[in-house]
């Protein structure tokens, strides 16, 4: 078994905390993972693990060299997609998932040229605004926003989003304009939200003079479509918390307005979700790579200002 096996077992079991579970990660048995740790530590002269019969936790020797460990198998896997990219024709087909807002602004107007330059790929997209998980939905990649519900997963951020309150000049002229987080919980303000089987209870984390505050936010519209949320926006219907390559052309119409620009929302975190054995797989590294360089430049090109 090569070097770079059991470097790669390593991670899978540092990262999942469990011989069995790298081992059905990586698709071989529990004696097999044990063999390639213990080849591992003999090479390094060290122990990685301490194991008991009922735990498993990595040494202080195993947190350094994970670090490192991970840095090598990124720039391996990426010399790998280079090669691959030049020396063979992509096939196959790819499954991706994606918020509504982000798949349909940012990512499936990228599509095209991708497959263009590729004839051969196949791309399954597939635009949910409920979490979604890679292994048991067989998936290659995810886009998120946020933060992932599997920690297990590798993850690759683009960039830091920009999000708004907002709502239509209807609403505030009805409702009044609320000026902080304060006024829309206690001047009962009609507030949409996103809501999705499994989905925590509303709290939108505004910036405050005092720092990030939590405020618990209710409303009588809920929807697991975001642009639905975006459409009774418009209507006057209520309050909503939206990341501004959303809503922009709105807020550049005045159809939606600023709300609550005291205590603004904080930033989201747009990134990709994948799965380590899936960067084996060429085209979706490679489709990775394109998707974060045109994301990246729409939103400094201004698709998440306002």
């Amino acid at each position: 078994m090569s070097y770079l096996d059991n470097i790669r077992t390593f991670v899978r079991v540092y990262e999942l905390g469990s011989m069995s579970a790298a081992g059905r990660d990586l698709r071989v048995s529990p004696a097999v993972t044990s063999s390639r740790i213990s080849q591992l530590e003999a090479h390094l002269g060290v122990r990685l693990f301490q194991r008991t019969t009922r735990s498993l936790a990595p040494t202080e020797q195993g947190r350094s060299f994970y670090r490192g460990a991970t840095e090598i198998l990124d720039s391996v896997d990426r010399a790998e997609a280079r090669i691959t990219s030049i020396t063979e024709n992509l096939k196959g087909a790819l499954h991706v998932a994606a918020p509504l807002g982000l798949g349909r602004r940012l990512i499936a107007p990228q599509v095209p040229e991708f497959l263009k330059r590729y004839p051969d790929v196949q791309l399954r997209l597939r635009l949910t605004d409920r979490a979604v998980h890679l292994t048991t939905e067989g998936l290659d990649l995810a886009f998120f926003l946020g933060q992932p519900e599997d920690s297990t997963m590798r993850i690759r951020k683009i960039a830091d989003v920009a999000r708004v309150l907002c709502a239509s000049p209807d609403y505030i002229e009805a409702r009044g304009m609320p000026e902080t987080g304060e006024d829309l919980v206690a001047g009962g303000h009609e507030c949409l939200n996103l809501r999705y089987p499994g989905a925590a209870e509303f709290q939108w984390r505004l910036s405050t003079p005092k720092g990030p505050r939590k405020f618990a936010v209710s409303g009588r519209y809920e929807c697991d479509d975001g642009d639905v949320l975006t459409d009774w926006a418009l209507a006057g219907y209520g309050v909503v918390l939206k990341p501004v390559f959303e809503v922009a052309e709105h807020l550049r119409a005045g159809t939606l307005v600023p709300v609550a620009e005291r205590t603004p929302p904080e930033a989201i975190q747009m990134a990709c979700l994948y799965p380590h054995r899936r960067m084996q797989d060429p085209k979706t590294r490679l489709f990775m790579d394109f998707m974060v360089q045109r994301v990246s430049a729409a939103i400094e090109a201004g698709a998440g200002r306002r």
